[in-house]
């Protein structure tokens, strides 16, 4: 059995990341999410174990002590971490195993892991962004505003990974990515 490869998957909040990630798992078998703790409290109709473990900051910190995580980061006042423990597992079994994180915890997971394939996408503009930030209607004012001004910031981390897909038609941003794949399973 091939070995799996780790994909570290990151853009700004709003850039339609999940989108393409839903379409990508319907496309392929072989990709796997990893899914990630989280501190934050559920949005409607997440469920616990398949979209975020949903955890205290108490048993985080546990997590972080024990070093459980491959990766971990605070984001708009909650606390995200990837179990390298699971994502370890899944590419012993061959998976191409994608962590949707954010932008600094995509950067220490290629510290960590040289060998790993990073992809940021990117909105097609800022404006484009914000629409889809309001469109979502999850998130009040304030939230918006600041994930717009964390949003400028990340972008500058796109220079850091190796590939970058625009994400303006979300059939081929997915075409690019398992290209990519492809690409990559060769090296």
């Amino acid at each position: 059995m091939r070995e799996g490869r780790l994909v570290v998957y990151t853009g700004c909040s709003g850039v339609g990341k999940g989108t393409i990630m839903k379409k990508l798992l319907e496309k392929d078998e072989r990709i796997k999410l990893s899914v990630s703790c989280t501190t934050r409290a559920p949005r409607p109709g997440e469920i616990d174990g398949v979209h975020y473990y949903f955890i205290t900051k108490d048993d985080f910190n546990k997590i972080v002590e024990q070093n459980g995580f491959l990766e971990y980061a605070s984001f708009c006042d909650n606390l995200y971490g990837t179990l390298e423990k699971a994502v370890d597992e899944m590419l012993e079994k061959g998976f191409y195993v994608f962590l949707e994180i954010e932008v600094l915890g995509g950067m220490q997971v290629m510290k960590k892991r040289s060998d790993c394939v990073s992809i940021f996408i990117t909105p097609p503009s800022i404006e484009e962004l914000e629409r889809r930030l309001r469109g979502r209607g999850t998130e009040d004012e304030e939230t918006i505003k600041k994930r717009m001004y964390r949003a400028l910031e990340e972008l500058e981390y796109e220079k850091y990974y190796k590939y970058s897909v625009l994400n303006d038609d979300v059939d081929c941003a997915v075409e690019e990515i398992l290209e990519i794949l492809k690409k990559e399973s060769l090296n």
